[in-house]
């Protein structure tokens, strides 16, 4: 069991998803960055869509009150366990008592802790992540507080400790270095928009404004212009779509996205690229890449070998006995 003994907020229990309840008008919530979460419980042996904590506001306390494995991934946040540091994207071994702190990020902006067989919260519409616009999932639907305490559903002091990996911006680079590039398809009202606004979309440097969150990202930059004003009705929305509202900046939806929206629709980040999107601080900038579908497809399937190969080293470092 873990306790949150510090008073930072927007910390949420997430998983892959809440897959199937569109239809319901329930969006999909789960992990911004669904590759960390996955890493992590591999490292673990969990099952890769078992829940974890997912933190976006740093410095962050937790206190251990019973002896445990535990993995860090997604966002480099410095983290020390009773003051001594720990690797990102690494297992760790904590006593009852241990402090871990998560300091400020130095790269990427939100961390997964994982935890033996994932976090012990009630299953949902077949998820346990977090849903706040509806108030259910995760702890109660809502942020945690100081105080919360989370449990593991299983015991966790027995299997590989010290072991981690390389991180997946390193092993699949995409675009410049320090520069979040993903990749789009465009969407159904793309042929709607000045070409010179087509090429500015490309070419240009988005900003995420400081009003982005789990719903959606903001973005500052060169207003976008259509041939002719547009009206679309309302319609299903996911997560990756590009909307612009009629200010002409983009909003991307993101994993809390609402299930239906009326703007019309520029592109879609690829769903292989979304964990990119999930790790870029506000401020910081993007960049769009044209994709067509086999692209999209190629790199979903990039990821998994990507993940497979996580899979294959914790493997040969369970059979080396690489435990505590």
């Amino acid at each position: 069991m873990i306790e949150l003994i510090s008073a930072s907020a927007l910390a949420t229990v997430q998983d892959q998803g809440r897959l199937g309840s569109l239809k319901f008008g329930v969006g999909t919530s789960g992990a911004m960055d669904q590759l960390a979460l996955a890493a992590g419980n591999l490292l673990l042996g969990n099952a890769m869509t078992d829940a974890a904590v997912e933190l976006q506001v740093f410095p962050v306390r937790w206190r251990f009150h019973e002896r445990t494995r535990f993995a860090l991934t997604g966002a480099d946040t410095r983290a020390t366990l009773n003051g001594q540091p720990l690797p990102p994207w690494w297992v760790s071994q904590a006593n009852e008592g241990d402090c871990l702190e998560l300091g400020r990020a130095a790269h990427g902006s939100r961390a997964y802790l994982c935890l033996p067989g994932g976090i012990d919260v009630p299953v949902v519409l077949g998820s346990r992540s977090t849903q706040l616009r509806g108030a259910f999932g995760g702890l109660d639907g809502r942020f945690l507080r100081q105080g919360d305490r989370l449990a593991a559903i299983r015991s966790g002091s027995v299997g590989c400790v010290d072991i981690g990996v390389v991180p997946p911006e390193c092993s699949m680079p995409l675009g410049e270095r320090g520069l979040t590039t993903v990749r789009v398809m465009p969407a159904a009202e793309y042929a709607c928009y000045h070409s010179a606004s087509q090429a500015a979309f490309w070419a240009g440097e988005w900003k995420v404004t400081a009003q982005s969150d789990r719903y959606g990202y903001r973005l500052g930059g060169k207003p976008l212009v259509p041939k002719s004003p547009l009206e679309v009705r309302s319609h299903g929305i996911v997560p990756g779509v590009v909307q612009v509202p009629p200010d002409g900046l983009p909003i991307i939806q993101m994993r809390d996205a609402q299930p239906t929206g009326g703007y019309p629709k520029l592109g879609t980040v690829i769903e292989a690229d979304l964990w990119r999107l999930g790790q870029a601080p506000m401020g910081s900038r993007l960049r769009f890449a044209e994709a067509t579908y086999d692209e999209a497809v190629a790199a979903l399937a990039e990821n998994r070998r990507w993940l497979q190969s996580v899979q294959r080293l914790v493997g040969v470092w369970a059979a080396r006995g690489l435990s505590p």
